[in-house]
């Protein structure tokens, strides 16, 4: 897991994302779903990033972005080296979750534009 988080957070040509990391047991097991419904009320992030079990056994080590606002709940995928560019611009709000989401490839995973 210590190689992924820094695998997220890896300055890239100048950026990085800014994450706040949650290890809960309360977590393991559930599906995006029940993890969603567990955010607390008033949770201030428009998404969140998971990493699940395949995130973590995948070569890719791509990692769940879910949506929190619009589209609540739909998702896909990140690659670590392209993590910067999905927390940043959804944070500052230069684009949105569906930019995102409708530019991952066929297997749902964003690897960069």
């Amino acid at each position: 897991m210590d190689g992924l988080r820094e695998a997220l957070t890896a300055p890239v040509d100048g950026f990085q994302a800014s994450l706040v990391f949650v290890s809960d047991p309360a977590f393991d097991g559930l599906d995006i779903q029940q993890v969603v419904e567990l955010l607390p009320t008033g949770f201030p992030q428009s998404f969140v990033l998971i990493v699940d079990t395949q995130a973590l056994h995948d070569p890719a080590n791509a990692v769940v972005v879910v949506d929190l606002r619009a589209e609540r709940g739909r998702t896909f995928r990140v690659i670590p080296s392209a993590a910067w560019a999905v927390e940043n611009n959804l944070s500052l709000g230069n684009l949105d979750f569906r930019d995102f989401a409708d530019a991952a490839d066929s297997a749902g995973v964003f690897r960069g534009f």
